[in-house]
């Protein structure tokens, strides 16, 4: 078979499509591998009626309604491969969820196109939808009355697994995440890291090649959030799954992702790699001091960076170029018993990349 590839183009009424011939033309690029996930111009609008509270208003509504049209993604452009780990961070509002779940066909857009393993995900096909899985932290795939074992067999049908390939998975599964006590326990009983281990157990029955991830350690302890940590690293690495995952826990993104994605008002404000997030939106490392006693905040201050003095220990921001300068000088000061040099934390990172969205659309 013979394929075409247009990376992207534009229709007559001028939103973006993926063309080509054939079901995987789309997603193939001139040079290497084809993508997993393509996406060009997504965009999904709501319209949003507003309510004004009492009686009289509830009334006036019948026959008026206000509404206003929220842009929970605005023209959205990605490129994603096989094996990646991709994570999707963002405010809250800021259209993660909506994305994943246009990817997974739950919801159309409202102008745009994307392939999925080839797959327009609105079509739903069936050969698609047995392909990839979606876990959302705030929902349940797991039968609240019923033991998950029962709710195991039931994705087996619609799956249509092999009985002997499908206990084979399961019980790997299971031991991976050594949650073989709990699976004839009603799911109602299970405290919330229990029952997440099962919805991923659940989720990865049918071994499926991409795998949608929606805050899946919300609420977790961190014990529970290490173990999933360690299952989902081992899991991606052993069947090289294409995983995306929202989550405002960065110590998931530091744990598992090489690739974040920050999205802000529906828009893509960063793609790139971990590491380069740091190089690029940081200007100073953080430099921490204990020393033998409280300094004199004087001397501190003298080293002319801002700095912040906490009993004995002291906390400096220094210029990144300068650090190789300043450290001897720090380090020929009397009473310094230890001394670590750390990025700036990625959580801080963030939250200055959602600050500075939030300006630019203001300002907008």
């Amino acid at each position: 078979m013979v394929f075409t590839y247009t990376r992207r183009m534009h229709n007559t009424n001028g939103t973006a499509s993926l063309t080509g011939t054939g079901r995987d033309a789309a997603t193939k690029p001139p040079d290497g591998p084809p993508p997993v996930i393509e996406v060009a111009g997504l965009a999904k609008d709501y319209r949003v009626f507003d309510k004004p509270e009492g009686l009289l208003a509830s009334v006036t509504g019948l026959f008026h309604r206000t509404s206003r049209l929220v842009q929970a993604l605005r023209g959205v452009d990605l490129t994603v491969g096989r094996g990646e780990f991709v994570a999707l961070l963002g405010p809250n509002g800021a259209g993660k969820t909506t994305f994943l779940k246009l990817l997974s066909g739950i919801i159309t857009p409202s102008r745009g196109a994307a392939r999925v393993l080839g797959y327009v995900p609105w079509e739903r096909a069936d050969d698609f939808r047995r392909r990839f899985a979606l876990v959302m932290g705030q929902r349940n795939q797991l039968w609240w009355d019923l033991p998950a074992t029962e709710s195991f067999r039931l994705h087996r049908e619609i799956y249509r697994i092999e009985p002997a390939r499908f206990e084979r998975t399961r019980d790997e599964l299971v031991d991976m995440l050594a949650v073989r006590p709990l699976l004839l326990q009603p799911v109602r009983e299970l405290s919330l890291g229990e029952r997440m281990k099962l919805e991923l157990v659940a989720a990865l029955l049918h071994e499926p090649e991409v795998l949608f991830l929606d805050e899946p350690t919300i609420g977790l302890d961190v014990v529970a959030q290490h173990t999933i940590h360690e299952f989902l690293r081992h899991v991606q690495a052993e069947r090289r799954v294409t995983v995306m995952l929202t989550t405002h826990y960065m110590k998931d993104v530091a744990a598992l992702c090489e690739r974040v994605v920050v999205i802000t008002h529906g828009s893509i404000l960063y793609d790139g790699s971990l590491q380069e997030i740091v190089d690029r939106f940081t200007t100073h490392k953080i430099v921490t001091l204990d020393l033998d006693g409280a300094p004199a905040r004087e001397r501190i201050e003298r080293l002319g960076f801002d700095c912040e003095i906490r009993g004995p220990q002291v906390v400096l921001r220094i210029d990144r170029g300068r650090i190789a300068d300043v450290l001897p000088e720090i380090l020929r000061g009397a009473g310094v018993r230890d001394i670590s040099v750390e990025d700036v934390p990625l959580e801080e990172i963030v939250a200055d990349l959602f600050r500075a969205g939030a300006a630019k659309e203001a300002s907008a």
